[in-house]
């Protein structure tokens, strides 16, 4: 029984699926990257805002289509668009056979069983979260790998739903964490990116103090692993004992993501998180002054609701202080299920669209400025392969450059033996543009022998991003 996925949104719906296909490759199902050719198909959905909302809409129907006028005889709708509309993607979409909530990935296994008659019906399942014994295919080349080390959030945040889809903080075990970091080792991965809603809050539902630091200095013994990364800071959870590990641990990337969503005082109360620029300003400085070279992304939010035009001019001038190398601008999405829903003074979304034009044409300025810095030095780049537009360049990242979120590096020379993806090698930065770097690869290889080229054997899920848009895991063909 061949059984195909389209998986959506950010990397933990990634893991989720990965999960999710590792439980059916063990019970002998085969995958396939061909909806065409699929017995089974499973749509693993985003529900973040309204744009993931219609993408994943428009997924799960056009697997409808091929369920009607093809080979399928089964669709799953799996993921976080299960937690708010459970109900309604039963009774509207007549094609769906099942629904999959974020704590049920287990039940995929029955969900393709065609001895299993009858639609699903809603439930509620308790909380959920993987071990290191739990099977997953990984989807993303074998040499980097992304680590779900927590589920869930408590942050009140007015204008996040997440919440209500993955449920309460929980951590996992360290030891598991590490045993599972050890196994994705072996398996070829060079590069392990740890993933949560809010990786700085790991541990404090274990009563583990300093959870993250004392994870990230663990995890740095994995003699295999080259690079070390952590996604999502929330800002009052950034304290020094984290910055030090990060500063103090050669294997951890020197490189910080935190949403800071805004940076007017009104807007932040507004929003429930509190502090203001100067605070944040405060905060980045101490992370810059203990690691000079630091890699820093956000995230803003525009057009929340009471925002005024002195809150936007607040805004525009915290980012051209802050510098930051990587900035993400996102439309206010008015979620019925979210706090701020019922706030008043809600901004026009063309005024919304504005500012995000303006916040975004200041980054640029910002982004090549900080590239062109970067121009004559030599750096470690991790090789990615063949640039997938022509065969002419090579395509690789710098520990700057966090996978499938931030620009790359176009390799269009090398020095020595043709590059492996999944190989460290030496590489001078020759130009600059808005984003992305290009580059000449040096003879000499930074860490021993390589990562595999060889990807996962299924080539289930083909990574599409850009800078301004949600990441898409998705079927070749889409």
């Amino acid at each position: 029984m061949k059984v195909g996925m389209v998986s959506l949104g950010c990397p933990k719906n990634l893991v989720d699926s990965e999960v999710m296909l590792g439980l059916l490759t063990e019970r002998g199902y085969e995958l396939t990257p061909r909806a065409e050719d699929a017995d089974i198909l499973i749509v693993n959905t985003c529900s973040f805002i309204e744009p993931a909302k219609r993408e994943s809409i428009d997924a799960i129907l056009e697997m409808a289509g091929h369920k009607t006028a093809g080979r399928a005889k089964r669709l799953i709708v799996a993921g976080c668009l299960v937690e708010r509309y459970r109900q309604q993607i039963l009774e509207q979409i007549p094609e769906v056979d099942f629904v999959i909530g974020t704590n049920e990935l287990e039940q995929v296994v029955d969900a393709c069983a065609f001895d299993l008659h009858g639609r699903q019906r809603a439930s509620q399942a308790a909380p959920y979260l993987y071990h290191e014994f739990t099977p997953r295919v990984l989807s993303t080349p074998r040499y980097s790998a992304y680590l779900k080390i927590a589920e869930g959030c408590d942050h009140p945040c007015s204008f996040c739903v997440i919440p209500q889809m993955r449920g309460h903080f929980r951590s996992r075990p360290m030891q598991s964490v590490i045993r599972e970091a050890g196994n994705l080792a072996q398996r070829g991965a060079r590069e392990i990116t740890l993933i949560g809603q809010d990786t700085t809050s790991y541990g404090e539902d274990l009563g583990v103090r300093d959870g993250l630091a004392r994870l990230l200095r663990e995890l740095a013994k994995v003699p295999e692993l080259v690079w070390l990364r952590f996604l999502y800071c929330y800002p009052n959870r950034i304290i020094p004992s984290l910055i030090e590990a990060v500063a103090e641990t050669p294997k951890v990337v020197k490189y910080f993501d935190v949403p800071l969503q805004h940076a007017s005082g009104s807007v932040l109360k507004a929003m429930r998180r509190g502090s203001n620029g100067d605070g944040l300003l405060k905060l980045l400085s101490r992370i810059r002054a203990a690691m000079p070279e630091v890699t820093l992304r956000t995230s803003m939010i525009v057009g929340f609701p009471g925002e005024t035009e002195d809150d936007f001019r607040i805004l525009t001038d915290f980012v051209e202080a802050a510098e930051f190398d990587h900035l993400g601008v996102f439309l206010y999405s008015h979620e019925e299920s979210s706090a701020a829903f019922a706030y008043p003074n809600q901004v026009k979304p063309a005024v919304a669209r504005r500012r995000k034009r303006a916040l975004m044409a200041l980054q640029r300025k910002i982004s090549r400025k900080k590239l062109q810095g970067k121009v004559g030095k030599t750096l470690p780049i991790l090789v990615e392969g063949r640039f997938k537009e022509t065969e002419l360049l090579f395509e690789g990242r710098l520990e700057s450059q966090a996978p499938a979120i931030d620009g790359q590096v176009f390799i269009n020379d090398y020095v020595g033996p043709e590059p492996i993806p999944g190989e460290f090698r030496w590489g001078t930065i020759e130009r600059a543009g808005d984003y992305d770097l290009i580059a000449r690869l040096e003879a000499d290889r930074l860490s021993g022998e390589p990562a595999s080229s060889r990807r996962n054997s299924t080539e289930l899920m083909q990574i599409q991003a850009s800078a301004a848009s949600a990441d898409r895991y998705a079927l070749p063909h889409l």
